[in-house]
């Protein structure tokens, strides 16, 4: 399991996951980048996520859904605020209504990923700061931190199955 560490820290609204994996930045930042590689591992299974759209660039935009196997669906979105390839993403995030799109007025969370070469390959950090403390209530009630544990857990799998682009 790459997840190494997971730190909930309600005063500063926030959750933060460390995984390791063994490959180089630039390979584990291509899981981020590609949104067909992307979906394979954004949500746990049996929850596979669908990209309608993903621009990872300062400015740009990315919409997706995850469908449940008895047929539960949930929109979602990203602003991507900052990228520094392969080093560092920043985005902010939210759930979606699932039949306008409109981003959902409960609240946003702000992403910040940080990849960090070290001797096995990449330290990955995923730290999410939530705009208040009750939309940080409603995502970890959802399951956010163990859905996002079980997501990044299917990462290895795909890092040994899928040759860098």
């Amino acid at each position: 399991m790459p997840v190494i560490s997971s730190t909930r820290d309600p005063e500063a609204r926030s959750l933060t996951i460390v995984c390791e994996f063994a490959a180089p930045p630039e390979r584990v930042w291509q899981l981020w980048e590609d949104p067909r590689q992307l979906e394979k591992w954004w949500c746990p299974e049996p929850y596979p996520a669908t990209f309608e759209s993903h621009d990872l660039t300062p400015g740009g935009s990315s919409s997706y859904y995850s469908t449940g196997p008895n047929g539960e669906f949930q929109r979602a979105w990203w602003a991507t605020t900052a990228v520094e390839k392969p080093h560092r993403l920043e985005f902010d995030g939210g759930l979606a209504d699932n039949d306008t799109k409109e981003r959902d007025p409960a609240g946003v969370m702000h992403g910040t990923v940080t990849f960090e070469p070290i001797e096995a390959g990449t330290r990955m950090t995923a730290a999410t700061v939530f705009d208040s403390v009750a939309y940080m209530e409603k995502m970890l009630a959802m399951g956010h931190e163990e859905g996002s544990k079980l997501a990044l857990g299917q990462i290895d799998g795909l890092l040994a199955e899928v040759p860098a682009a």
